[in-house]
């Protein structure tokens, strides 16, 4: 596991399932419309039942880039925080992803939230490369959390070798000299 302190909060990557995660939030992959099907919206759905869906739908259309926090059903976690980073169409791109990442940090915050767990936005569903995504939220989160007052613990939930290889560049390199991937 790779980890660092920013201000005052420990940011690290884990490899696995988010939807086991012991945290205040877990982190949805949404879109604007909340629906849930594939990728993380439909392991969150399966996992921690329908009623997030159905929660999560009374508060949509959202804007690409918003973010919305419901209850969490079954999950370990308290909250799910629905972060709309793709349309209907399901394609993203960086931008969408930062602005969802920020959103969900913002939403954190603004319920006094400690701990929040991220997946890979995009990255699968989206169609976002993985250092493109890694880059777009690492960049997001730190920036986030120089304002942070209550989050003391943020992870980065990762499926696959590809996406912690790139989460694991993209964390580390403010200490580093290294240019980005693409």
């Amino acid at each position: 596991m790779s980890r660092i302190h920013v201000f005052q909060t420990d940011v690290s990557l884990a490899r696995g399932d988010i939807t086991t995660q012991v945290v205040d939030a877990v982190v949805n992959a949404a879109n604007d419309h909340l629906w849930m099907g594939a990728g993380v919206a439909g392991a969150i759905k399966r996992a921690g039942g329908p009623e997030i869906e159905t929660e999560a739908m009374r508060h949509g259309p959202i804007a690409i880039g918003d973010a919305v926090v419901t209850g969490a059903g079954k999950l370990a976690a308290r909250h799910v925080i629905h972060a709309a980073g793709m349309g209907q169409d399901l394609k993203t791109d960086e931008a969408k992803v930062a602005a969802a990442t920020r959103s969900a940090i913002r939403r954190a915050e603004e319920r006094g939230l400690s701990s929040i767990a991220f997946p890979a936005i995009g990255a699968g569903v989206g169609g976002l490369a993985p250092y493109a995504c890694a880059k777009a939220m690492v960049e997001a989160v730190l920036d986030e959390l120089s304002r942070a007052r209550s989050l003391r613990q943020v992870v980065f939930v990762l499926f696959d070798d590809p996406l912690y290889d790139a989460f694991h560049e993209e964390l580390l390199r403010p200490f580093t000299k290294r240019p980005p991937k693409k």
